[in-house]
């Protein structure tokens, strides 16, 4: 799938930056109590309630295979809402720290770069390259496989 320009939230995970098509993001709230879910995969770290919806949230920096971290006053919960079966579903990401919008034209996206055929990089639409720096685009439809969709809608 092709990155599209337009207006990304962008948001660090280590010394990485991505960024999310601003359209997915529901809203952004501060790290709050977790409720865990027996026997899940460990990025994910149970569901909060949310003004009395129950949503299930990740940890991108587990599910991106990065070195745990504690959180701290920084940390984030960017609410994204994602396709999953001709449904639309709310979902919670754990990230390190949001970093603003940017805007991204079609002109400052390259295609991401394909390492082998075995590696699923379909969770990256493209590579935006905004004020000398790189940020990762997500495709949030693919951040999660199928599975992971079924098994988070079971968390609810």
């Amino acid at each position: 799938m092709d990155a599209k320009g337009g207006k990304y939230l962008s948001f660090l995970l280590g010394n990485e930056e991505y960024g999310v098509p601003i359209q997915f993001v529901r809203e952004i709230i501060g790290i709050m109590e977790i409720t865990s879910i027996p026997r899940t995969p460990k990025f994910v770290r149970g569901v909060i309630n949310l003004r009395g919806k129950i949503i299930p949230v990740v940890d991108l920096r587990l599910k991106f295979n990065l070195e745990e971290r504690e959180y701290n006053q920084r940390t984030c919960i960017i609410v994204v809402e994602v396709d999953f079966k001709d449904t639309k579903r709310l979902m919670g990401m754990i990230v390190d720290t949001v970093s603003e919008v940017v805007n991204i034209t079609a002109g400052e996206i390259d295609p991401p770069p394909q390492y082998s055929e075995r590696l699923n990089e379909s969770f990256l639409t493209g590579m935006g390259k905004v004020k000398g720096k790189v940020i990762l685009l997500l495709e949030m439809n693919q951040v999660l496989t199928s599975e992971e969709m079924v098994l988070l809608g079971q968390t609810k």
